[in-house]
This record gives structure tokens, sequence and C-alpha cells, in this order.
């Protein structure tokens, strides 16, 4: 869904698993990388390796976003409310990420896991009533996490989100 997206929005991008090498995805001097989602963090091939070595601006989508708050040493668990629903953002910070946003964002959601403890080179961009670390972003890198989909229609306004994060990729450069 996040390829066939991004292909809607004109954003170029190729769909690739996570056990591709680190090299191979150097090879292709990607502009930016996205992390999708998944439904075990024991299942995370070579994730971590890609947040640690690669150079370019990073958006991790709900497993994504648990995979990259534990690279930098911040924690995830279950949800003590199992959702999988439409909930409203609050956005604290509007980073590029949520650029002309808003204050709130409706966005579908899944709270099976979530970040409960925020790595120290974090801020949060976003917070709910259902999880206080919706989005966060690295203080000084590119790197960026979101627990919603923006890639399903639930989230009215996600290729906004996807736009943003490919003017991020493209400053980058």
């Amino acid at each position: 869904r996040i390829s066939r997206t991004l292909t809607y929005l004109d954003i170029e991008n190729k769909l690739m698993p996570n056990t591709t090498p680190l090299e191979e995805i150097e090879n292709l001097s990607p502009d930016g990388v996205i992390l999708g989602g998944g439904p075990s963090i024991e299942n995370i091939g070579n994730c971590k390796e890609f947040i640690r070595n690669l150079d370019v601006p990073i958006l991790g989508i709900c497993l994504g976003h648990q995979i990259i708050a534990e690279t930098f040493g911040g924690e995830t668990k279950s949800a003590e409310v199992e959702s999988y629903a439409q909930i409203e953002l609050n956005i604290l910070k509007e980073d590029g990420l949520f650029k002309d946003i808003g204050d709130t964002l409706k966005v579908w959601a899944s709270h099976k896991d979530e970040v409960v403890k925020l790595p120290e080179e974090f801020e949060i961009l976003a917070n709910s009533e259902e999880c206080d670390v919706e989005s966060m972003k690295h203080k000084e890198k590119p790197i960026y996490g979101i627990q919603f989909h923006p890639e399903v229609q639930h989230t009215p306004r996600g290729g906004e989100i996807f736009e943003n994060f490919n003017a991020i990729c493209e400053s980058w450069k």
C-alpha cells in the first residue's frame, strides 16, 4: 500500500524486502527510506542496520517507528488497549513532516505495540489520547517515526505526509 500510494503521488519508489543487504540499498543511492509496518518486532530483517548506517532521511511507519525507537535506545511494549481505528493526533511540532497540516489530524492507527520511552536524541512531534508518542523525530538527523498509517484511505491527508517526507528527502540531497 505504501508503494502504491507513493506511485499515485508521482513519488519514485522501489519496494524492497527488509532482508536486502545494506550495500545493495547504498548502491541504489536512495533519496530516503521508508520502513513500513509489519506484524512483529522479531521479524525486522536488516532494518536496524539501515537506520544506523544510511545517511538519508528515514520514515518509520508503525513497526518501522518502533524499530527506530529501539535502535536509538527507546522502549516499546504492548499497548494497554489494543486498537486499530481512526484517532485524532495532536500536532505538537510541525517540523517538516506535518507542514501545513494544522494542529490536529485524523489518522488510522494501530496500537498493538507502541513506543513507551522516547530515545534521548528524539523529540515528540505528535501525540493522542491513545498514545504519548504518535510521532517523533531525531533532534539532529532527518529520522522520523509515526505510529499511524498514512497509506490508508482512513487517513484522509496521508498523501500530504508522504509529500512532506518527499520534500524533506529532496532538500537533503
